[in-house]
């Protein structure tokens, strides 16, 4: 006789099977869980009923595959489920018997169930047209089968069965267009879900396997038969390697483990694992990559620890682990501790899911730290393929993230073209130095040739070099380190001279102010103001930024795909030692002022250009230079 599901309707089932669950796969994970906690009931039971003996070494699920009748059969030799159990477990959508089982134990510390929604059986019917269910109860001697088709309910009847346990049988849905339930039926795709999801269940999870052999009885020179043998072999790993003594665990397994669970071809360049006791208990093994993925600086490229609870998969990248500028990291977290919801495919927001990655950020922190005290060459070669996340967790932050990143943070200097820290830098000043100079270019040779870089060198200061687009706009967030601010060579607001050279450069330009009026003219709206420095050492011409916005930062800017046509306020300044600053003097007074505009152009074109800016006019800039070299 058909009976009805206790819990409402075929619309319920329905959002099961739909909505709770997104992938089809789940099913073999869900079912797997609740074979292994019918085990862990038999087991719990023999410690704590002296009529109930067990052989722990037999505890196991059994998988079989027919292609034929196009059925998967998962079997195990657990607890078992009475008719009463069966009706009311099966029979009522969201009812758990592990959730009740687990509730009436004593000694739940030695406990181990997965399964605690009730929910996760459902799932079988994702790829199911019906699911036959027979069960025989450790604690009776007659089984029964459960049946049905989905929401039009279920039947429940009297069985044979030997042994204590449940045997699963899901007959598989018809093919589709869009659907090829078939792919379940191979030994490889079922192993490969095994492998993914359930390789750390505690029981062996046991498959057969067709071998095909020459039959020996044949003779050699006439046609060899081949032969067909069955054989069973253990598909899960069982212990996780997280989970085994650290001395037991030699580095060629963890590499192996990294290569072979996160698709790499190179072993990672850190490996640490940490086990956290507390409000939120959890084991963690994670990887710093010895290179940057192909997709590393991509929109495709997926962030996220692989979660596992009592050793199954939940989440294959869960993001919420792991910070951005930590992504590059791989691993997984272990943890008995988080509230799922009823599928297991997504957490919950509660707190220990931030604990957990509180503690994860710290952790990762200190192993970088770690590693560039204990081991610098290995980490200047980390830092070049992702000192820009480092960054980026600077900025991202407005600077809230800078007293714990800004430490692991590199920088090429002028001094010998080496990485030192800020730290480093700062060892370094001299006492009167109360800034950290830096210079922003595409490449260290051509900060090195800018005019700003020179003087500052000269007077024996070291220069931090900034080739990364996002290095100047990190420094901007972070204002300073260590009470030392950031200072660009090429701000307008940087001054190296003596009181009495301020003095003499003021008065100088207050004299020519004519003078630069005139040239202004020329370049109207292009520079905020002209005039004479001592910034510069042999070269003619520069440009300085006033604002926050620099030259650098107006082509990192403007090179994005959201151009805003930036433009940094720049001041055009001409070395007062140079002979050009003479000419323009001399032009100057006897009104030559045709020759001042072409001057003016000139001197602006050479300024863009050592700054690596384009001009709009380069060939009548070419032009102007012929015209004046041929006087």
């Amino acid at each position: 006789m058909k009976k009805q599901f206790k819990a409402e309707s075929k619309k319920l089932l329905d959002m099961m099977i739909n909505s709770i669950y997104t992938n089809k796969e789940i099913f073999l994970r869900e079912l797997i869980s609740n074979a292994s906690d019918a085990l862990d009931k038999l087991r719990y039971k023999s410690l704590t009923e002296n009529n109930l003996k067990v052989d722990k070494e037999k505890l196991a699920i059994h998988i079989d595959l027919d292609k034929k009748e196009r059925t998967i059969t998962i079997k195990d030799n657990g607890i078992g489920m009475t008719q009463e159990e069966l009706e009311n477990n099966l029979g009522t959508i969201a009812k758990s018997g592990s959730e009740l089982f687990k509730e009436n134990a004593d000694d739940k510390k030695n406990l181990d169930i997965i399964g605690q929604f009730g929910v996760g059986f459902y799932s079988s019917f994702m790829i199911s047209k019906k699911v036959s269910v027979t069960s025989k109860s450790a604690e009776s001697d007659e089984a029964y089968t459960w049946e049905s088709t989905g929401a039009d309910g279920f039947s429940i009847k009297k069985s044979e069965k030997q042994e204590n346990g449940t045997d699963i049988i899901l007959y598989l849905k018809d093919n589709t267009e869009d659907e090829n339930y078939d792919e379940f039926l191979e030994n490889y795709k079922i192993e490969s879900l095994i492998k993914k999801y359930s390789d750390y269940i505690p029981y062996p999870i046991i498959m057969k396997e067709e071998k095909t052999k020459k039959d020996e009885k044949t003779k050699k020179d006439e046609n060899e038969k081949e032969i067909t043998e069955i054989e069973e072999k253990t598909i899960n790993s069982r212990i996780p390697l997280w989970k085994k003594n650290k001395s037991d665990v030699k580095d060629e397994e963890y590499n192996d483990f990294y290569t072979d669970k996160f698709y790499d071809y190179e072993k990672p360049a850190r490996i640490f694992r940490n086990v956290v006791e507390g409000k939120c208990n959890f084991t963690s093994l994670l990887f710093i990559p010895s290179h940057a993925p192909y997709d590393f600086y991509t929109k495709e490229y997926e962030k996220g620890l692989q979660l596992y609870s009592k050793g199954v998969l939940i989440m294959d990248k869960c993001s919420d682990l792991l910070p951005d500028y930590f992504s590059f990291v791989k691993g997984l977290v272990d943890s008995e501790d988080i509230a799922l919801n009823i599928s297991r495919e997504t957490l919950q927001e509660n707190h220990q899911i931030k604990t957990i990655a509180t503690g994860i950020e710290n952790k990762i922190k200190k192993e970088l730290e770690n590693m560039l005290s204990e081991n610098r060459e290995d980490y200047e070669k980390f830092f070049k393929n992702f000192g820009t996340q480092l960054k980026y967790g600077i900025y991202s932050s407005y600077g809230i993230k800078k007293d714990d990143l800004a430490p692991l943070l590199l920088y090429t200097t002028s001094t010998d073209k080496k990485y030192k820290t800020l730290k480093e830098y700062i060892e370094k000043m001299s006492e009167n130095q109360d800034k950290i100079y830096y210079a922003c270019g595409e490449t260290v040779d051509k900060i090195d040739l800018l005019p700003q870089v020179e003087l500052v060198k000269d007077k024996g200061y070291e220069i931090l070099y900034l080739t990364d687009y996002m290095d100047e706009f990190v420094f901007k967030v972070m204002h300073e380190f260590e009470g030392k601010q950031f200072m660009n060579v090429s701000d307008e607001k940087l001054n190296l001279d003596t009181e009495e050279e301020k003095e003499n450069l003021k008065k100088v330009n207050e004299e020519n102010k004519d003078l630069f009026a005139k040239m202004k003219e020329t370049l109207t709206d292009k520079v905020q103001a002209i005039q004479f420095t001592h910034r510069l050492k042999n070269h003619p011409v520069c440009l300085t930024s006033k604002g926050e916005v620099s030259v650098e930062m107006e082509k990192v800017m403007n090179a994005m795909p959201n151009n805003e046509n930036v433009k940094a306020e720049c001041i055009m300044e001409i070395n007062e030692n140079h002979e050009i600053s003479k000419k323009l003097i001399d032009l100057y007074q006897q009104k030559d002022f045709e020759s001042i505009q072409k001057y003016t152009e000139i001197l602006y074109a050479q300024a863009r250009l050592i700054e690596g800016l384009s001009i709009e006019n380069p060939t009548e800039i070419t032009n102007l230079i012929c015209d004046i070299l041929s006087k």
